[in-house]
């Protein structure tokens, strides 16, 4: 149902402007051309805003999946690529019809984050021949591609190409911090195609596009090709998934009262990929960037990414000639700028203090990202990963006696009633709490309803995780969000430390609402209800006689 149609459009427009230039030049990074880019926004955008597991969710080319696709490419041509693309379609669906979406969610945080340092490495290394001016050397290892290309550059250096790419990326940097709701990557764009025509600079430029959209066809279809491209569309299957569902997560974390269903967002990613590449265009995904754009703006159906797509298709039937005389510079100081924000400093240097594991994962899965190529990354990552948590986990279990007595005075189940009355529940947090277990306690704990306190024991937390401790902060902000007020209590000497450096505590420590004991939290919820007028005062002693 849409609610605010006139937002919905608005937000739509807003990340079509955002879009526009991203999707011209991840098309041209695939190799495929900038008319794939923009057939996949619409086409891809389009199907998967309607049958998709997110109202929020924007999707189309992006840089993670331009990463996967330059090997194919190199290898396979452009029906190798747009066959890649049916074959992911199809095995998404498969996986939506498993129901294998829950089991995305379950990718450690320090993967996820090393994953993203590295796509962004790789996709600014592969701006550096149009950053440069020189044509694209071949090969399909981008640091040996980039290294040639500065060799090339410097054989004979001309720096209107240079120049146009550095003007773009830091205009869009600084105008980002300077005013986050303009589309500066449209403005930057748009004055360099500008002035690079009113001077007649010698920069190459996008070239002729078709003006609309070309008719589906299945000829690039080579069915003797298909045994050779089903580890490659795997690849692309996985990936799409990966990112299309943290994207929705994002998503989810930016809106108050949303949550995407992921075996249906693996079903229009799907349906989007088995689509798009008929028209011409390149496997999609969701685009993190894009999302946040869209929920920033006020989107609050899927009208808004609907629109955008629209939008985009507008451009491509009324415009194509205008799009063709952007320089490719221009666009490569887009990505460059794009890669430079993809990567967030503070979440990184606060999981490299986490744990050592963490930051080993991290690192690793960065190195590989760069050097191999991004799904042998991810699985190397949770090799590591979980190699490391299952070493946690060893060294922590114990068979120690236990008296049967528990942290609350008396009848057990007596006080277990009467805190549920005064609309108090505590939850005891037994065993580790990294990234396998993490996910299940956040979704047991988001269902708590009809009270006022939860209070959330941790003396029995073997092991916690970067990952553990996000969905921990992730589940104590669903919860303050509801008017829900938490409280930890006992948490060990050890767990500190990643607690701490993810920022998930310090504002419960700043409010005094972190104990030692679960007694002392108790006393806390109750005199803070006690104020809000939810329990009665209790009665004092009577008055001295006069």
């Amino acid at each position: 149902m849409v609610r605010r149609p006139r937002r919905d459009l608005l937000a739509g427009l807003t990340v079509a402007i955002v879009a526009l230039p991203l999707a011209l030049g991840f098309g041209i990074s695939s190799g495929l051309g900038a008319e794939a880019g923009l057939a996949t926004a619409v086409v891809a955008g389009a199907l998967a805003a309607l049958f998709g597991g997110s109202s929020l969710q924007v999707s189309g080319p992006t840089g993670a999946m331009t990463v996967v696709l330059v090997p194919i490419m190199h290898a396979h041509g452009a029906s190798g690529v747009l066959t890649v693309g049916v074959l992911a379609g199809l095995l998404l669906i498969a996986l939506a019809l498993g129901h294998a979406g829950k089991y995305m969610a379950l990718v450690p945080a320090p993967v996820v984050e090393g994953f993203t340092i590295g796509i962004a490495c790789v996709i600014g290394l592969q701006q550096i021949p149009a950053a440069l001016g020189v044509p694209t050397p071949d090969g399909d290892k981008v640091i040996g591609v980039a290294w040639r290309a500065m060799q090339d550059f410097l054989a004979s250096p001309r720096w209107w190409a240079p120049a146009i790419t550095l003007v773009v990326a830091v205009a869009m940097l600084l105008g980002a911090r300077w005013r986050p709701t303009v589309p500066f990557s449209l403005l930057a764009v748009a004055a360099a195609t500008l002035a690079v025509e009113l001077a007649g600079l010698p920069v190459a430029r996008i070239g002729d596009l078709p003006a609309g959209l070309p008719a589906p066809s299945v000829a690039f279809l080579d069915v003797s090709a298909l045994g050779s491209l089903i580890a490659p569309a795997i690849a692309v299957a996985a990936l799409a998934a990966l990112e299309s569902l943290l994207s929705a997560a994002v998503a989810d974390g930016m809106s108050v009262n949303h949550r995407h269903n992921p075996d249906r967002e693996l079903f229009g990613q799907g349906l989007a990929n088995l689509v798009a590449p008929l028209f011409g265009g390149v496997p999609a995904t969701g685009a993190i960037a894009r999302t946040a754009v869209n929920v920033r703006s006020g989107a609050s159906s899927r009208l808004a990414a609907l629109a955008h797509a629209g939008i985009l298709a507008v451009i491509v039937f009324t415009a194509a000639g205008v799009v063709a005389r952007i320089p490719l510079a221009a666009l490569a100081g887009v990505l460059l700028a794009t890669s430079v924000r993809m990567v967030e400093v503070g979440s990184v240097k606060a999981m490299m203090r986490s744990t050592r594991g963490d930051a080993v994962v991290l690192v690793l899965t960065a190195i590989a990202t760069l050097a191999l190529d991004l799904v042998q990354a991810v699985i190397l990552g949770l090799i590591v990963a979980g190699a490391l948590a299952l070493r946690a986990v060893a060294r922590n279990v114990r068979l120690d006696e236990m008296p049967l007595t528990h942290d609350l005075p008396g009848d057990h189940n007596r006080q277990e009633h009467d805190l549920l009355a005064e609309h108090i529940v505590a939850y005891r947090l037994d065993g580790p709490l990294f990234f396998a277990a993490a996910h299940r306690f956040l979704l047991e704990l988001s269902e708590v309803a009809a009270v006022s306190a939860v209070i959330l024991r941790m003396s029995r937390v073997t092991t916690i995780d970067a990952s553990g401790a996000l969905v921990l902060g992730d589940a104590i902000e669903r919860l303050q969000r509801r008017g829900i007020t938490v409280y930890v209590s006992g948490i060990r000497d050890g767990h500190h430390q990643p607690l701490h450096a993810l920022g998930v505590i310090a504002h419960l420590d700043q409010a005094g609402r972190v104990f030692a004991t679960t007694p002392e939290a108790i006393a806390a919820a109750r005199d803070q209800l006690r104020h809000a007028g939810i329990l009665p005062v209790p009665a004092g002693p009577p008055a001295a006689p006069r």
